[in-house]
Order: structure tokens, then C-alpha cells, then sequence
């Protein structure tokens, strides 16, 4: 294997690199080689090998540098290098633009494509650090108490699995389908390897050179290989995840690889999907609904020349409105659409990613032809060649298409429901009435996203729960949201991406949960005190340090420093008087039956009388822990966990116990986050109230 220092000069006929074992690799120059073409003018632009690459020693380098590395940082510090990573490419998009617009992208698609993967480095980097531990362990919900005395006792978590994250794209997005699943798999602490689809690899590759040049990234965390990898799953096991996006037929052979059958790599797919749009029957010609619905399928259509996983293919509308909504598609269409090299200037849609993808296309809705449907707008006629703004717009070598839309006498023909033509087309159906269309959304047999246009609330209902079990997501559109909405779409980094059946049955996204992904969730058993030592957090029963005892130091007088898991304090007993009760109620108006009336709270099931607020009982713990000098707790932030279990009468006495539960340091402040297990009891140890109280606290 040859490998240099830096990333080789690009020529009209370089050889796309490969970034593997931190160092870039070309094959020898006798290897045989695929051409990758400008997709508007036909010109070759690189050539694509992967010859002699040793695929065993890229996956090693993974499990082992890649691991190694990533394994000496929390989920703040990774995060905070998502962050850093995602400034840092802010500032190289221009260049990353010009690479994409050879692919047929305009500027709206580079926006799309570069800005939304960068987007997805942002997101991840804030939720890493607002809703992970500082710690390289996820504690998955409550200790279960195994055994009556305590003693023994279990729990989950989840720490990231040993192996390698693979990821094979395909052509349409090679940014933003790169980065949204690095994201997570970095933060989890999985080094990647990226796989990218050849006609668009190039990008994938410029997006990668950016971000080796950044120095950011630890050793191993991201592996390219540009060109063919098909034994690639040959060298994988059960400790690696692959996720793929795709078509069905490929993503089933990948799925019977014996590695994947018998090996136990995990593997989650996105695949074909005959997404929906459906009408409401409220939304007629003139409403903001109709309009609104218009301008979503136009973009859809039209956004990536219609290359997109989640572009509608199939528009239902009431049976009555067919030939208006048609008609309003068109007119939008002309208005607004011209087709050309989106290096010119005034081109809105530019070309198809390939010519092999433009006869795929131009295939598939010759056979949706042949199966009845007809032209509503459109012709599978190659665009004129034009000129726009004086630059050339469509040329012949370029692989244009122009918009097409069909309309079907039979809304039931199976080539509709089961045939995706992965470019500007889509099909206009009508329906009878909304258990009709909740049918017609269903025989997609899954999709990833369906919108529903409707300012009813009862059709929104019934069409949502009709079809959310056959869809990944479901996007609601009406005139309250048509300007702020972010599209039919456009996954978002905070919500799941993928769908059931055809759409492949994978879920990628979806925030913090595609972290988990590439994690092994394990049920762990035992003492608290060795619960605690494994997950960082204190658990019931596990030792306490009273310090106020054993150090003559109250805990909130401890810094970060000194402060430990397990340091706590208990409270002398504090007697509860019916005056108390009584001036609590009038200061704050609360004077509920139960405070406040001696026979309606005796005639109460949960009463045994008058008895305490809850609320006044948090307000005396707190004076009851409180250490008050300044510093070094800065502040209560909030309480958690919140549960009131033995009612207060007067005449009875609490006490609180405070337990330093979990320390979180930040990364970026001189103060992190202290969660304090308080308990309060009463006079007999009986416990009156459990909670959580957050407090930050200086480093």
C-alpha cells in the first residue's frame, strides 16, 4: 500500500484519493480505474480505484488507533470538538460548493447538502454536552432493587461497542450523508469508516481533506475509501455497525452476507421509498393549505433534480381536485424552474448526478407509462440546449431532465405504489375519502416521510394516526406553519430519519437515540456500592461520607475538586406546627381543603387531617441542608424526580439527607453540575419525599 503525507494535488484526471490509516492512498498508476464525470458537461473529472487497498488493515486501524484514541475523551470533549469541527468547516464551504455544483447541485442543494451536514456537527455538539454525562457511561433508567435488604440490585447502561462504524452512502447528499452519521458515532466514541457512492465521491473526498486539514479529529476517528469495497463486509463482526443508504436490492445483499446473518454486525438500512403528500379536503384551490401544498411538491420535485430519499413520489388529492392540482404543479413548475448547469446564473434546477442515472429514470417512468399513467405535465424529451445569463445552461453531454409529473385514471396500478423513478417526478392520485387515503399512503409498503396538508384538526388526526405506523415521520403542513417550516424533506438532526418496509426498516438520527445506536445497552447486577463505582453515580445505599463528622466540613463548601460521589449531609429534625401550616397557606394562597379543613382532610382517604404542603417541606429542607456563606455553590438550578410518598401532620418532625449523587464538570466554564439525592423522612425514618436537587458548583 503507497501512501503520502498530504492529500494529492486534484487534476481533470487524478485519481480520487482514499483516507486511511491516517495518511492518504492512491492505487498504482497501472490500476484499473472508473471515470467520474461533471455531471452537466460530461467531462471527466477524476478516476475512482480502490486497487491494492488492504480493507483487513483499514478496519484494524480502526478498532485499534481509531478506538484507542477516541476512548481518552468524554462525550463533552467529543462533543466539543463536533463544535469546533463544524466552525471550522463553516469557514471552507465556498470550496466545497465548487466541488459539489460539478455534481449537478445548485446552490439551494449545496445549502442542503454542505450546510446541513455542517448543521448536524452543530446540533450534535450542543446535545452531547446538554443531555450526556461528562463520563463515557449512559446510565439507562433506575436502579432495580434485586433483593430485600438492598443489598443486590441491577441496572442498564451503555457504553460504545469495540468496533468499527461503516457507513455506505449513496450518491445524492455525499456531505450531509456523510457527517449525519459520523456525528453520533463520534460522539458515542466509534471511529468511522465512510464508504461513499462513486459519482459523487469526489465531494465526499474534498469534505474529508477539509477535515483532516483541520487537525481536529483524534488518530482513527475517520477512514474514507473512495472506490469499490465490496469485501469490506468480509472483514467485520458483531463489535461493528454498518449503515447503509441505498437501493433495496442492494441493501438485501449486503443484509445476507454471512457476517451479517451469522456474524451479528449490526446493520440498519435506508432504502427505496414511495413517500406521500396528502391533501385534506378542506384545502381547496384558494386556501393558504392548497398553496402551500403546491409550492412542497414543487420543491420536492425539484430540490437535487428530485434525487432525494425523501422527495414525494406520489401526491393524493381529493379525487375531484386531480386536474387543479395538476395544473397548479405546472404553472409553478414554468414559474419557477429552469434547468441547467447550476454554475449559470438564473439555473434553479440543475442535473442528474449521472448519465446512467438519468436513463435509470428516464426507464422507470417508461414503465409508469406503460402501466397507465399519462404526461400531466412534462416530457421525457432531454431539455433544449439553452444558454442562460450567457454561460451555458444545458448542453448534450449533460445529464438533464426536466420536471415531470403523471397523472393515473387508476389510482390502484402497483406501478405507482411500488416503482421510484429517483429524479423530478412524481405522480398525482386521487381519493375518495380519508380512509381511502390513508390506504392508497399505505401501500407504499413503508416510506420514510408522508406530509398531510389540512387545517382541520379532526382530518389531521385521522390521516396521522392512519398512517404514522407505515412512515418514519409525518410532516404537518397549514398556514400556520408554511413559512417556518423546514420541509417535507429535510430530516432534522433532533428527530429520526428512516422508515419501515421498503424504506428499509433503519432509524438513523433522532438526537441522543442514534448515539445509543452505536451503543451496547448491558444489564449490570450487583452492590450499590460497586453499581456506583462502575457508573460514576452514586446509588441508594452505597456509602456515604459525612463530612460534616468526618471532615468538620459541610459538602457545599466543597469545590469540584474535592467534592466527591458519595459526600453527604443529615439534618437535625425540624417539628412541624399547625401555625406553620396555617401562615404557609395564607402567605401563598394555597389553602387546599387539606391544609386548610380539619374534617374534609380526616374524611380524605390519603389524610390523617390537616397536614403539611409539600411545598412547605421542600422550603424548610432546603433551610435544613442550606450551608449559606458565598461560594463555592453558586446557584439551585431547578429539582428533579419530585415524588411526595408519606403525608406530614402537625405535630410531626422531618429531617433531609443529602447525598452528592453526580458531578458533571464542564468543559468550557469554571463551574459544572452537582445533582444531590435528597431525601427527607419524618420522626419514625418513615420517607416523606424523594428528589433531586441540581445546584452548580465551582471547578
Amino acid at each position: 500500500m503507497t501512501t503520502t503525507a498530504v492529500a494529492p494535488e486534484t487534476t481533470a484526471v487524478a485519481t480520487v484519493p482514499s483516507y486511511v490509516q491516517d495518511a492518504w492512498w492512491t492505487p498504482a498508476p497501472e490500476a484499473k480505474t472508473v471515470p467520474v464525470r461533471d455531471a452537466s458537461t460530461g467531462e471527466v473529472l477524476a478516476n475512482v480505484s480502490t486497487d491494492g487497498l488492504d480493507l483487513a488493515a483499514v478496519v484494524n486501524f480502526g478498532r485499534t488507533t481509531g478506538q484507542s484514541e477516541l476512548g481518552k475523551l468524554t462525550f463533552h470533549q467529543r462533543a466539543l470538538k463536533l463544535k469546533e469541527l463544524a466552525m471550522y468547516l463553516n469557514g471552507r464551504r465556498e470550496e466545497l460548493y465548487a466541488e459539489s455544483s460539478q455534481s449537478g447541485a445548485t446552490k439551494i442543494d449545496n445549502m442542503i447538502d454542505i450546510d446541513g451536514g455542517i448543521g448536524v456537527l452543530f446540533t450534535f455538539g450542543s446535545k452531547g454536552r446538554r443531555e450526556l454525562p461528562n463520563s463515557q457511561v449512559v446510565v439507562d433508567g433506575p436502579m432495580e432493587i434485586l433483593s430485600k435488604d438492598g443489598s443486590f440490585a441491577g441496572e442498564h447502561i451503555y457504553t460504545r461497542i469495540p468496533g468499527v462504524a461503516v457507513q455506505i452512502n449513496a450518491f445524492n447528499f455525499p456531505v450531509w450523508g456523510m457527517l449525519e452519521k459520523f456525528a453520533p458515532a463520534f460522539l458515542a466514541g466509534v471511529p468511522t469508516i465512510v464508504k461513499p457512492a462513486t459519482p459523487t465521491g469526489y465531494v465526499a473526498a474534498a469534505a474529508v481533506r477539509a477535515i483532516v486539514e483541520s487537525g481536529i479529529l483524534p488518530a482513527g476517528s475517520l477512514q474514507l475509501i473512495s472506490g469499490s469495497a465490496r469485501t469490506l463486509l468480509d472483514e467485520l463482526d458483531y463489535r461493528d455497525l454498518v449503515s447503509f443508504t441505498g437501493s433495496a436490492s442492494t441493501a438485501n445483499s449486503l443484509k445476507s452476507h454471512r457476517n451479517v446473518v451469522q456474524g451479528g454486525v449490526r446493520f440498519t438500512s435506508e432504502t427505496d421509498s414511495l413517500n406521500a403528500a396528502i391533501l385534506g379536503p378542506d384545502a381547496v384551490p384558494g386556501t393558504p393549505e392548497f398553496d402551500a401544498f403546491v409550492k412542497a411538491v414543487v420543491t420536492e420535485m425539484t430540490v437535487k433534480a428530485g434525487q432525494k430519499c425523501t422527495a414525494i413520489r406520489r401526491v393524493l388529492v381529493p379525487a375531484a381536485l386531480t386536474s387543479e392540482v395538476a395544473a397548479a404543479i405546472g404553472a409553478r413548475i414554468n414559474e419557477r424552474v429552469v434547468v441547467g448547469d447550476p454554475r449559470a446564473e438564473g439555473v434553479t434546477m440543475g442535473a442528474l448526478a449521472s448519465l446512467e442515472q438519468l436513463a435509470d429514470v428516464r426507464a422507470a417512468v417508461q414503465s409508469m407509462l406503460d402501466a397507465g399513467g399519462e404526461l400531466a405535465y412534462g416530457s421525457l424529451d432531454a431539455p433544449s440546449v439553452t444558454s442562460v445569463g450567457g454561460n451555458v445552461g444545458v448542453v448534450e453531454d449533460g445529464a438533464f431532465m426536466a420536471p415531470v409529473l403523471l397523472s393515473w385514471a387508476d389510482a390502484e396500478a402497483e406501478e405507482v405504489h411500488s416503482l421510484e423513478a429517483f429524479g423530478p417526478v412524481s405522480s398525482v392520485l386521487g381519493y375518495t375519502d380519508l380512509a381511502d387515503a390513508v390506504r392508497l399512503a399505505a401501500r407504499g409498503s413503508g416510506s420514510l416521510v408522508a406530509s398531510v396538508c389540512t387545517n382541520d384538526p379532526a382530518v389531521a388526526q385521522e390521516l396521522v394516526l392512519g398512517i404514522a405506523a407505515h412512515h418514519g415521520r409525518v410532516h404537518m403542513l397549514n398556514r400556520e406553519d408554511a413559512r417556518s417550516s423546514t420541509g417535507h424533506g429535510s430530516p432534522v438532526p433532533h428527530l429520526v430519519h428512516g422508515g419501515p418496509g421498503r424504506a428499509g426498516g433503519g432509524e438513523e438520527l433522532g438526537g441522543i437515540r442514534s448515539v445509543l445506536h452505536h451503543m451496547q445497552r448491558t444489564a449490570i447486577q450487583g452492590s450499590p456500592n460497586m453499581l456506583t463505582a462502575v457508573t460514576g453515580q452514586w446509588h441508594t445505599g452505597a456509602d456515604r461520607n459525612f463530612t460534616v463528622e468526618t471532615e468538620g466540613e459541610h459538602p457545599f463548601r466543597k469545590s469540584l475538586a474535592t467534592l466527591r460521589i458519595g459526600d453527604a449531609v443529615r439534618s437535625e429534625l425540624r417539628q412541624v406546627t399547625l401555625e406553620d401550616i396555617t401562615a404557609f397557606a395564607n402567605s401563598t394562597g394555597d389553602t387546599f381543603y387539606a391544609h386548610t379543613n380539619q374534617e374534609a382532610a380526616e374524611a380524605n382517604p390519603f389524610f390523617p387531617g390537616i397536614v403539611a404542603h409539600g411545598y412547605l417541606l421542600l422550603s424548610w429542607a432546603a433551610g435544613l441542608f442550606v450551608e449559606p456563606a458565598p461560594g463555592p455553590v453558586l446557584a439551585n438550578y431547578g429539582l428533579e424526580n419530585l415524588r411526595f410518598i408519606t403525608p406530614v401532620a402537625a405535630g410531626d418532625s422531618i429531617r433531609v439527607t443529602l447525598t452528592a449523587k453526580k458531578i458533571t464538570p464542564r468543559e468550557t466554564d469554571e463551574y459544572g453540575e452537582v445533582a444531590w439525592d435528597a431525601v427527607l423522612t419524618n420522626q419514625n425514618d418513615e420517607i416523606v419525599a424523594t428528589y433531586d436537587v441540581l445546584t452548580l458548583v465551582e471547578k
